[in-house]
């Protein structure tokens, strides 16, 4: 099976422009999983989810379809990277406490890859997939990103998008579901991370190959006046997370 690459030019950028995720997390998802012997982090990317699994596992397995991500993934002794697709991961069955899926379920062919989840997740298995929303920094600088994406960037982003913008509600979650409590991303970054961290959009990256310019010089300069004077401002991005047990 093919799977839809929209990261790897930007595999570089990826890890080091995106977001870290809250450590009270994985915290949680290793105190509610049946055991903390082996978690697998899928479409891992760069290993973010995967190294924050780390300090509550024995040992992680961090797959993606990507060979560039896996090239740029963060090392950890306790994570074993590997290139699978989602849908196929050949890990042995009934062996993993812990499946996560980080802002990635949206690409996936979700009926084969539940399928696998099922196959590999020990009775009582805990799956956990979860997104961020758009990052919010200051009304003025919201509205800006908001405009890049959903007008600039509109034509440019691929179906699954919509699975983004509907807070994953729509996408099927066929598992006994477990309610989260609520978790918020935050950073403290200067405008020059949050033009990086735009960078790594998909819609980008086809903006360019397409184009042939970057879609960041339309909104750059406005960017930098709404940032002002300060060196440094907090970011924030909620989560949105489904949990569920087999």
């Amino acid at each position: 099976m093919q799977f839809k690459d929209h990261f790897t030019k930007q595999a570089e950028s990826y890890a080091k422009f995106r977001p870290d995720y809250p450590d009270g997390l994985f915290k949680y998802l290793s105190e509610i999983s049946p055991s903390n012997e082996l978690a697998w982090d899928c479409a891992t990317g760069n290993g973010q989810a995967a190294n924050g699994l780390a300090k509550y596992f024995i040992k992680v397995i961090a797959s993606d379809a990507s060979e560039k991500q896996i090239m740029n993934a963060i090392k950890n002794e306790k994570i074993e990277y590997k290139i699978f697709p989602a849908e196929k991961s050949g890990i042995a069955s009934s062996t993993v406490d812990l499946v996560t899926v980080a802002q990635a379920l949206h690409w996936f062919n979700f009926e084969k890859f539940y399928e696998e989840v099922r196959r590999v997740l020990k009775k009582n298995g805990i799956i956990a997939a979860w997104m961020y929303n758009i990052v919010e920094v200051s009304p003025e600088i919201d509205s800006i990103i908001k405009k890049f994406d959903s007008e600039i960037l509109k034509d440019y982003w691929p179906p699954e998008r919509q699975l983004f913008y509907d807070e994953y509600k729509t996408i099927p979650f066929p598992f006994d579901r477990i309610e989260a409590p609520e978790f918020k991303m935050s950073a403290y970054w200067s405008i020059e991370h949050l033009l990086g961290f735009l960078s790594t959009w998909s819609a980008v990256q086809k903006f360019k190959d397409e184009e042939g310019s970057d879609p960041l010089n339309l909104i750059e300069e406005d960017l930098r006046k709404a940032w002002g004077n300060e060196k440094f401002r907090n970011a924030f991005w909620a989560l949105v997370i489904n949990i569920g047990r087999v």
